[in-house]
């Protein structure tokens, strides 16, 4: 039997997704409580790996089993077994052709910023502070030169392990509300630090140090060392993953405000 789940997570004690040999991994928590409730062992996939420190409210993951429990039992029961900043919402048994990475057809991603003179407490965790006044308008007119598909060599990791840069975005929006601005981008999939790159450029758009301009010119020279900075990892959440309707998985999209 194959079951699906959502997952959201705080990532903010964990270094990522992926189970870590050395270090503490979301996955790692995730198949434990898993394992108490079907008394077997629980391996599941994910629909994108996050890094340290990055959240999620609508991660999706798959795993087979043996054990028969009602959805209710394993929501309930991985729950309980769970910390605290890990918690499935929904659980469903799935056909044996799906898979939580291969069948999802795009993923979303939001970064917010914190865009005041004074930095906040309570949003330490969720929030990238900048201080100087950033230009969201000016930033969403950049960010739609990466809109379609592209070699996004200049916004991937060092380390990045995919196989080619080529990917799509299918939308990016940058909106200003009140104290925050919003970078909201859904794509077929994403390069390591993606996001967390294309981020870094936008705000030295918004701040003028760098021109609107200068986002198709990144793009283009495929190089990394021409972008801006990686944003920091607390700012970003995995906000959704779509799957085909055939599925009939549930729909839940939870934003970061």
């Amino acid at each position: 039997m194959r079951i699906a789940l959502g997952i959201e997570y705080d990532g903010t004690a964990y270094n990522g997704w992926q189970r870590q040999r050395t270090g503490d991994g979301v996955q790692a928590h995730v198949e434990k409580a898993l394992s108490r409730v079907a008394d077997e062992p629980i391996e599941v996939v994910c629909a994108g790996r996050t890094d340290t420190g990055v959240h999620a409210t609508g991660q999706v993951v798959h795993f087979d089993t043996s054990s028969e429990r009602s959805e209710r039992g394993w929501l309930l029961g991985a729950n309980t077994n769970m910390p605290d900043d890990i918690a499935v919402f929904w659980a469903q048994p799935v056909t044996d052709d799906f898979h939580a990475r291969f069948s999802a057809l795009t993923r979303s991603y939001r970064y917010v910023i914190l865009n005041c003179l004074v930095r906040s407490a309570l949003n330490r965790h969720r929030a990238w502070w900048v201080y100087q006044p950033l230009d969201a308008a000016r930033m969403h007119t950049a960010a739609q030169a990466i809109v379609g598909k592209h070699d996004f060599s200049a916004f991937r990791a060092a380390g990045c392990q995919a196989s080619t840069a080529t990917r799509e975005i299918k939308s990016i929006s940058v909106v200003r509300e009140a104290d925050k601005i919003f970078i909201d981008v859904t794509a077929n999939a994403f390069l390591q630090h993606m996001v967390r790159n294309i981020t870094g450029t936008l705000v030295a758009i918004g701040t003028g140090d760098e021109s609107i301009e200068s986002m198709t010119e990144i793009l283009a020279s495929r190089d990394r060392k021409q972008g801006g900075i990686a944003a920091p990892p607390h700012g970003l959440t995995l906000v959704n993953v779509e799957y085909p309707d055939d599925f009939q998985l549930p729909k839940k999209v939870n934003m970061p405000t």
